[in-house]
């Protein structure tokens, strides 16, 4: 009798770790721009494939991470990028695929200090394909000559000025990853901010 071992994942954690950090790399730089990551989620098997693809290429045994309660996720996070599990309020990175809790989050997520701004949480939202359009927001900072017009879901815009309502002091704030179902990405930084 022999036995065959078969892989769980064939995310490669250095090749496709490069390609995904790039494509978050573009769309933080780049706030209006979305990228697709869904081709390197596929190649993990889990409860949450598209968190999974960015928690291993963002995370490693020096991140902390909060799942809002999703022990799975936890459980998964921890066996694969080896991150720590902490609270919402000390967190460096934040998964929440709940929409509903996202104004807990984003009202006690770490926003770094004046001496260490770099120090704040990384909130990474999952929202769902509805096919409804989206509505259009106006943003301005680093990242966007001028203004840009943004079409983002409803849940995302209402995360973004929930963001921006609590009026952190220059240079802090949190940074905000929004992925689709589809395994659509966009970023908001935190010095991005909306226009009225």
């Amino acid at each position: 009798m022999t036995l065959q071992l078969t892989k769980k994942h064939s995310f490669d954690m250095v090749f496709d770790s490069q390609k995904v950090f790039r494509l978050i790399l573009e769309v933080m730089s780049n706030p209006t721009r979305i990228a697709n990551i869904m081709e390197y989620a596929d190649r993990l098997s889990g409860s949450n494939p598209l968190f999974l693809a960015i928690a291993m290429t963002l995370l490693d045994n020096e991140a902390s991470v909060d799942t809002c309660g999703d022990h799975v996720l936890s459980g998964e996070i921890v066996s694969l990028a080896l991150a720590r599990i902490e609270t919402v309020d000390t967190a460096d990175f934040i998964f929440i695929s709940d929409e509903s809790g996202i104004k807990d989050v984003i009202e006690n997520a770490k926003c770094g200090t004046l001496a260490d701004p770099q120090k704040s949480a990384t909130v990474v939202m999952q929202y769902q394909n509805d096919n409804r359009p989206g509505s259009a927001i106006t943003l301005a900072g680093p990242g966007i000559d001028g203004q840009a017009v943004l079409l983002a879901p409803q849940v995302a815009i209402d995360a973004i000025k929930l963001r921006d309502a609590q009026n952190y002091e220059y240079p802090q704030g949190i940074d905000l990853l929004f992925i689709s179902g589809n395994g659509d990405l966009f970023a908001i930084p935190r010095m991005v901010k909306v226009v009225e």
